[in-house]
């Protein structure tokens, strides 16, 4: 069976990029493989990151292309291109259109630091999640693995995972224990779940 070509979207540091990459080389996403790396910001560290793999790369600039219709042209442009069967959003910035998820409708999936429905929607990305987490005083938070909809943040859940909040904890600190107890576990397995489904529908 072909693997599911997977384009990865990140707007910043592509530590979940790095979770997927490395579950890939433990063979623990037999279903896809990850051949493109999109940014939205020319500085995202995760261009390194796919180097790293001799990934191919494209960069869709905000400050060079304001426009959020025009980047998603050339966004979908890209993934025809590359031939992509799923999208990954792992800490991608840009809320796309509805022309863009009914382009690629249940085969995009996005990791969002919370347990949705709480902490989500616009606004809600980043250190901005774990901010409210603790100003709420909530006891659990976590990540999710959603399907994208036009909904920011409505699609239907792949997979959560609970974490623990603690006393004296930052919103640093608490990011970093979602990630690390979360983020990067759930995501590589929802890869797998999501990629071997489609591999399933599109043979």
């Amino acid at each position: 069976m072909n693997k599911i070509r997977i384009a990865v979207l990140c707007s910043g540091g592509g530590t979940n990029f790095q979770a997927i990459m490395s579950a890939e080389e433990a063979g623990l996403i037999p279903s896809g493989e990850v051949v493109l790396v999109v940014a939205d910001n020319q500085n995202a560290y995760v261009l390194n990151r796919a180097k790293r793999y001799a990934l191919p790369t494209a960069v869709v600039d905000k400050k060079e292309i304001p426009s959020r219709a025009e980047r998603e042209e050339k966004i979908l442009a890209t993934l025809k291109e590359h031939r992509i069967d799923m999208v990954v959003f792992a800490g991608f910035l840009t809320i796309l259109s509805e022309k863009f998820v009914k382009a690629y409708e249940g085969r995009v999936i996005n990791v969002h630091p919370a347990l949705i429905p709480s902490f989500c929607g616009e606004g809600m990305y980043g250190l901005h999640v774990h901010e409210a987490v603790l100003a709420r005083g909530v006891k659990v938070t976590g990540a999710t693995v959603h399907y994208v909809t036009e909904v920011c943040d409505g699609g239907p859940i792949i997979a959560q995972k609970a974490v623990e909040v603690k006393e004296g904890d930052t919103p640093e600190l608490l990011q970093k224990r979602v990630m690390r107890e979360a983020e990067w576990v759930i995501l590589p397995e929802a890869v797998e779940l999501v990629a071997k489904k489609l591999q399933g529908e599109l043979q």
